[in-house]
């Protein structure tokens, strides 16, 4: 009987801890795909001059060091999920705790590529403005279409 038991919860928390990786990749990778899209746009569609194309390489190249330390945090975090998930089998205080640590990092991911972003948009002149309002509206707008 405890043999069984014991494959039981272990069968269990491997379950959980898959899942806390599954749900982390997705919270992750999607996020950069869109960004992707939305500067191959900018640069295909907004007519830049080689100082604006100087200028943001230079915003790009700094938020990519950024985005990929937060990336890593986010990694730490959703492996802190998965073990907490493994050692409460449950919604217990270590995985709210996880959780929110979490969202935490998300939000300064958010939060700094909203800073990028209206960093691009100082680059450029008027009309570009538009141009990259648009491709941004588009962009976030897009999973919900």
């Amino acid at each position: 009987m405890p043999f069984r038991r014991i494959l039981i919860i272990g069968c269990i928390a491997f379950l959980a801890a898959i899942v806390g990786v599954l749900v982390g990749r997705m919270l992750v990778d999607t996020p950069r795909a869109d960004e992707t899209e939305l500067h191959a746009l900018l640069h295909r569609e907004a007519k830049l001059t080689a100082e604006q194309e100087r200028k943001l390489h230079a915003i790009e190249t700094r938020f990519a060091e950024r985005r990929e330390t937060l990336e890593l945090e986010m990694k730490a975090a959703n492996i802190r999920l998965a073990q907490a998930i493994e050692a409460e089998h449950g919604y217990g205080p270590r995985v709210t705790t996880a959780i929110d640590d979490t969202h935490r990092v998300m939000g300064e991911l958010q939060k700094e590529t909203l800073e990028h972003l209206f960093a691009m948009r100082g680059v450029l002149d008027r009309e570009q403005t538009a141009t990259f309002d648009r491709i941004v509206v588009k962009a976030l707008t897009a999973d919900a279409r």
